[in-house]
């Protein structure tokens, strides 16, 4: 599908909600419920202290939350359907309510492969499933699509978390993760899924070397001509250690320079753990860079809450 310069083919619907293409990318906070993610595994383990943790994402600015309780870092260990269950339900449970009780119109997406979760957690709350297999891990979840108005992010990833870093190999980076992407979705709208629920994201860390991360952060001008909304999910990343030498929890300044960085081709949606310091970081780009004036404004952190 051709896209004009304005993007008005990346209106993202889902729900009741329709994002439109806007100046800069909107943010989603990551909230893992997991003891073993990367980067914050353990930090919110408890249904207490990640609520608390969503309602501070939101303060900060986050347009969507990802709740997440299966850990995908290289080599993690895969977990059963009851366990993520009793991980994220209550979450997504009780943080919906507070988030609307206290004026937040942040909606909340489920960051899991398996059917059985998501559709429970669409059920708690949740209005989004962000499914890092791209739908293949579990046959079921094109059902648990097709039965509700849920969005959906379609991830690229090349092996699964246990062997995806063992020899990443493509012969053309881009060109591949276009092309599987764009097989997703055809395969999607032969289940009579409509493409306007979809986001594409290219799976950065996913089965890919720094080299092959590198590539695809500079050619969001590719993915786009998929049509449809791209998210890039670099926060904290390993690919970052390559750039800097820093270990994970020096890492702010460059998942901030990378966020810039994506702006600038134009991203939709950045998935970040540091919301507050990259929406500045952002939002400090957009007053001084030159850009077309006729695009939506960046709202601030205040004006996220419902009038």
């Amino acid at each position: 599908m051709p896209v004009d310069a304005a993007g008005s083919h990346r209106v993202w619907n889902f729900g009741e909600t329709s994002w439109l293409p806007r100046e800069l990318p909107r943010l989603m906070g990551i909230l893992n419920v997991t003891p073993d993610s990367f980067s914050d595994g353990g930090l919110y383990g408890t249904e207490s202290a990640a609520v608390e943790q969503g309602l501070r994402l939101a303060q900060a600015g986050a347009d969507m939350i990802d709740v997440g309780g299966e850990s995908t870092r290289p080599g993690a260990v895969p977990v059963s359907v009851d366990e993520e269950l009793r991980r994220v339900l209550p979450v997504i449970e009780t943080l919906s309510e507070r988030l609307k009780r206290e004026g937040f119109s942040v909606p909340i997406s489920i960051d899991t492969m398996k059917a059985g979760v998501a559709r429970q957690a669409i059920a708690a709350g949740a209005t989004v499933v962000n499914d890092v297999s791209a739908g293949t891990f579990d046959p079921a979840m094109t059902d648990v699509w097709r039965e509700s108005t849920c969005g959906i992010m379609l991830m690229h990833m090349q092996g699964s978390p246990q062997t995806m870093q063992t020899a990443p190999h493509y012969d053309d980076v881009v060109r591949e993760v276009v092309e599987y992407l764009e097989q997703r979705l055809q395969s999607l709208a032969s289940e009579g899924i409509d493409a306007t629920r979809v986001v594409l994201d290219p799976g950065i860390g996913f089965g890919k070397t720094a080299e092959h991360n590198r590539l695809l952060l500079t050619n969001i001008a590719t993915l786009h001509e998929l049509g449809r909304p791209v998210l890039i999910g670099h926060s904290r990343k390993r690919f970052l250690y390559s750039l800097l030498g820093r270990e994970t929890d020096e890492r702010l300044a460059g998942t901030i320079g990378v966020s810039i960085a994506l702006a600038m081709q134009s991203t939709d949606i950045l998935r970040v753990h540091d919301v507050s310091q990259v929406r500045d970081a952002l939002r400090t780009w957009q007053a001084l860079a030159p850009h077309p004036q006729s695009a939506p404004r960046f709202p601030t952190a205040c004006e996220s809450r419902l009038e």
